[in-house]
């Protein structure tokens, strides 16, 4: 049985009176051009800076850390002193994203939002607190952070900052997002 047929008349007249006079709608039937496809083929790439930062990250990417002791990070065209700056306490972060009670893709969309974030801000040290717990975030977030160009370096955080549970970062500003006076 379809659903018009369980609908009464007086139903029908019901839902007339109450809706009014009604046009039918005509179908479009214009084809696609050439500039509509590139349209679509737009529409389907990244919207926000968000997600296309999160096109970094891959979780197949196994970068060469070092295993012993703490967990660090120097660009190869920055000074690898850096690292040791980040470890002694040199740089205070601007920022500060706690990842306890998110999800390798929940963690890994916040990243890049904050990576965002530090360009706008002019944010040049950020905290990332990823916490112990099973060690999955404490060896993803690392792997993610090699992978961005905006990352110069990073250093297991000082123990005011989050110690093992935690990661300095230092991040590369661009001028685009400098207003000049």
């Amino acid at each position: 049985m379809k659903f018009k047929d369980i609908i009464s008349k007086q139903e029908k007249q019901l839902f007339k009176d109450a809706i009014g006079k009604v046009k039918p709608m005509v179908q479009d039937k214009i084809p696609p051009s050439k500039k509509a496809i590139h349209a679509k083929t737009i529409a389907n790439q990244p919207k926000n800076a968000k997600q296309q930062a999160s096109f970094y990250f891959s979780d197949e990417f196994e970068p060469n850390l070092n295993t012993q002791g703490p967990t660090k990070y120097v660009r190869d065209d920055a000074n690898s002193f850096e690292a040791k700056n980040l470890r002694r306490g040199v740089y205070a972060p601007d920022l500060i994203l706690d990842l306890h009670g998110l999800d390798q893709n929940q963690a890994k969309q916040e990243i890049a939002a904050l990576l965002y974030a530090c360009q706008k801000e002019h944010a040049q040290c950020v905290c990332i607190v990823h916490g112990l717990g099973g060690r999955i975030l404490k060896t993803k977030v690392p792997h993610w952070l090699v992978q961005h160009p905006d990352v110069i370096a990073f250093h297991q955080a000082p123990l005011e900052w989050g110690g093992n549970g935690a990661l300095l970062v230092l991040i590369d500003l661009h001028d685009k997002f400098n207003l000049k006076d």
